[in-house]
């Protein structure tokens, strides 16, 4: 058994490696341009006042030099409205917008999106969330890999830096997730929807392509609007890349234990199509390959047999590989047994509330 396991996880490790190769990363330097087409930034706020100031100080240092900035606050009930006001000043080309009631049948991000998108002048769109910080010449970067590329979209997982224990434990793993679970030649150099992955914090479409694609209406219903739109581009005749943009793009996505919970229950079981039967395998292959390995360990230390070891350093080195490889913090690959499990448990209640009736709730909105 422990040869078997840990042949499976060598082969995950050189997977890993090799899958790495097909995420391409933002340009090191923005190279001078004949042309600025107008960039509209996009930023739908609902309750984020913890982040205006922040997003917006970002916000001001970009030096591409031909962007708008779009604000639209979604029914807040905090200070985000007055604070927006204020720090917008240190923007030129601000519109604040206040969002509509949001209609029967659409999500509220969706919702705001869709109306950011409608108001928006530019060529390229760059939808970011509140919680996104970006360097000053992440834009002028993102367009030159677009444009290299093709394709009428960008997307990326950002870098993420984590407070609370449960977000040490899941945040990072969306990278894992990518880099072990989806093959990125694929999702980056053919045009199958199939093999699609996005991170809805940071969007870049060219107009062309997500109007041809329906925009933001075409996924009204989504609790995962970044993915199916992506597909909704790759279906279009769109091409979509997902990068690395850890480097460039950070994204303080939860600050408590709480948040972390609530915001992957509402995603990770509608993120797999709400398929049991994937749950399912999911759940004996992240038992098998990065639970298991840990009492194997204990148990090899305690009767001194070595090679019972095998399995979690192999398990160890996948995480500090991909953890590496997207510039995450340091030390985070010790705790992925926990991860592991923290992973399937955020699952299980996720198609709890699936299953339930009651549905998930965010930002005070409860979805089916």
């Amino acid at each position: 058994m422990i040869l078997i396991l840990c042949f499976i996880l060598f082969v995950i490790l050189i997977w890993a490696t090799i899958n790495r190769l097909f995420i391409p990363k933002l340009p090191d330097k923005s190279e001078k341009r004949v042309t600025y087409p107008l960039l509209s930034v996009l930023v739908p706020l609902r309750n984020e006042e913890r982040n205006v100031g922040d997003l917006l100080s970002s916000l001001s240092k970009v030096t591409y030099p031909n962007v708008e900035f779009i604000f639209l606050d979604d029914g807040s009930t905090d200070q985000t409205r007055p604070l927006l006001e204020t720090y917008s000043q240190s923007l030129t080309n601000v519109t604040i917008i206040d969002g509509k009631p949001l209609p029967k049948g659409w999500v509220g991000k969706v919702h705001a999106c869709y109306q950011l998108g409608a108001k928006a002048r530019g060529e390229f769109l760059v939808f970011i969330d509140a919680d996104i910080r970006i360097k000053p010449n992440t834009l002028h970067k993102a367009l030159q890999l677009l444009e290299k590329h093709k394709a009428g979209l960008l997307t990326g997982f950002p870098f993420f830096p984590t407070t609370s224990f449960l977000s040490k434990l899941l945040v990072p793993m969306q990278h894992m997730i990518v880099l072990m679970h989806l093959p990125l030649f694929m999702a980056n150099y053919t045009m199958k929807p199939a093999f699609t992955a996005a991170h809805g914090a940071f969007m870049f479409f060219s107009r062309a392509a997500y109007e041809k694609a329906g925009g933001h209406q075409t996924v009204q219903n989504s609790l995962v609007e970044d993915v199916h739109l992506t597909r909704a581009v790759k279906k279009s005749g769109s091409k979509a890349i997902i990068a690395n943009v850890t480097t460039d793009v950070t994204c303080h996505m939860y600050d408590s234990n709480k948040e972390v919970w609530e915001g992957f229950s509402k995603n990770i079981f509608p993120g797999i199509g709400r398929s049991v039967i994937l749950a399912v395998f999911l759940s004996i292959f992240y038992f098998m390959l990065f639970i298991v390995p840990l009492p194997l360990a204990l148990y090899g230390l305690f009767t001194l047999q070595f090679y019972y070891l095998l399995p979690l350093t192999l398990t160890w080195m996948i995480k500090f590989f991909i953890d590496r490889s997207m510039n995450q913090e340091k030390w985070l690959w010790l705790f992925m047994p926990l991860s592991a499990v923290s992973l399937l448990l955020v699952l299980y209640r996720s198609m709890f509330l699936s299953f339930n009736g009651k549905g998930f709730v965010w930002k005070g909105r409860r979805y089916s």
